[in-house]
């Protein structure tokens, strides 16, 4: 069920002139002054406050109904209309006038339950900036040219949380989205970003190998299912090192291997999974197809019969993360002005994933990193320590980043937005 609310506030400042006489002096202006308001002591420290009331108490995918309901208790203090549910937990709040153009800023807010404690201290900051964008944004609403859509996106971590969102058709008139994630690699105030290609389609699969058990002490009674599965684990890895073009980045990982319990007993059937990437599609599609070919044909060659499922509702596939080439031009603008242009960085090829690609399939898109290091930790600390933690001095950037992007975005394009009716949520 969704609702809106609405109350009537008074601005705590006199509001920053976002458009002027001189529109390129003002565009210049903007993110500077976003980053000056964000950093003050008040906003600042309540940022930190929403972000540790957070990772105090994290929620996997499609389970953040306490996340939502403090997003949502802070947006009804800044007097922002929100829609919920969006998509069971979504939320998305709206501010500006309710016409085109329309652009979107999109953070995820759940938290991975394999190794929750590397993602839990990093959504939890995406969620305070996007929070403190909103309090920059809110303030001077009355001057926006046009609509900004605040998207707290559940179910990043598994679940396909982002195409959940655009079957919904909450954002068919967006012209644009943007999205962050923190890197604890990059020094604090810097960004990394690229046009194109920045991170990897994945898939996942399973597979169960079936035999015939039997005692260990009598092999030749049996059919051994796990002698099978270590053969197609074995040849699952030539996809890579002989059939792939060595110029182009693939992977294929098993990292899933159930079967037996007892030493002296040769079980039935194995499960094996795993998962595998590639910066094509035509690359990802051909290695799912080979993955099935092998695990079938290697388990028919040991006398075993093999079933394969790709993904699930669990553990959907993304699609490549490419970055828009305008919106690479418009973010190396506002981020010079934020963090000045020698803190900008290019972002090297990862074969991680992110689920912000399903957007980038149908709205103009664009991911970028901000640096978190803290220079008194080692990287390797700051990424595989159980005591991994954000270095709260990224969150103001964040923010101004977020409100920064989106406002000079309205700018810029508010001549070139096609006619189209506001939005129903306003």
């Amino acid at each position: 069920m969704a609702f809106y609310f609405f109350i009537i506030n008074f601005l705590v400042f006199m509001p920053l002139p976002i458009s002027s006489s001189s529109h390129n002096d003002s565009l210049g202006l903007i993110p500077v002054k976003f980053l000056d308001l964000i950093q003050e002591n008040e906003l600042f420290d309540w940022m930190v406050g929403i972000r540790r009331k957070i990772h105090q108490n994290p929620k996997l995918s499609f389970k953040e109904i306490e996340t939502s309901e403090l997003i949502r208790a802070e947006l009804e203090k800044m007097s922002i209309f929100y829609k919920y549910p969006v998509a069971k937990t979504g939320v998305v709040g709206f501010i500006g006038t309710g016409s085109p153009p329309f652009v979107a800023i999109r953070v995820n807010m759940d938290e991975l339950e394999s190794v929750e404690w590397e993602h839990k201290s990093r959504h939890d900051a995406h969620v305070a900036m996007l929070l403190g964008a909103a309090k920059l944004l809110q303030k001077h609403r009355h001057e926006l040219k046009g609509t900004v859509l605040l998207v707290f996106q559940q179910a990043e971590e598994g679940g396909g949380g982002a195409k959940k969102i655009l079957d919904t058709g909450i954002l068919d008139n967006v012209g644009a989205i943007f999205g962050i994630h923190v890197s604890p690699s990059l020094p604090i105030g810097s960004v990394a970003c690229k046009s194109g290609p920045i991170l990897a389609a994945v898939g996942f699969f399973e597979a169960k190998i079936s035999g015939k058990g039997g005692h260990a002490a009598i092999p030749q009674y049996t059919i051994d299912p796990i002698l099978a599965a270590s053969n197609v684990i074995v040849s699952l890895q030539h996809l890579v090192s002989r059939e792939a073009n060595p110029l182009e980045s693939e992977v294929v990982t098993v990292s899933k291997f159930q079967g037996g319990s007892a030493f002296n007993v040769i079980p039935d059937s194995v499960t094996i999974g795993g998962s595998f990437r590639a910066f094509s599609k035509e690359s990802f599609l051909q290695l799912k197809h080979r993955i099935e070919e092998v695990i079938t044909t290697q388990a028919s060659v040991n006398r075993c019969n093999a079933t394969v499922l790709f993904d699930s509702e669990k553990e959907a596939f993304n699609p490549v993360t490419v970055n828009d080439q305008n919106l690479h031009k418009h973010f190396l603008k506002v981020a010079t002005q934020v963090v000045g242009e020698r803190n900008i960085h290019e972002m090297p090829l990862l074969l991680g994933s992110e689920d912000f690609s399903w957007y980038q399939e149908v709205i103009p898109g664009y991911l970028f990193f901000v640096g978190m290091k803290d220079e008194k930790k080692s990287v390797d600390e700051l990424a595989q320590s159980h005591n991994f933690t954000v270095n709260e001095d990224v969150l103001p950037y964040g923010a101004a980043l977020h409100a920064s992007l989106a406002v000079t975005y309205l700018l810029e394009n508010q001549h070139n937005s096609p006619k189209q009716s506001s939005h129903d949520e306003l």
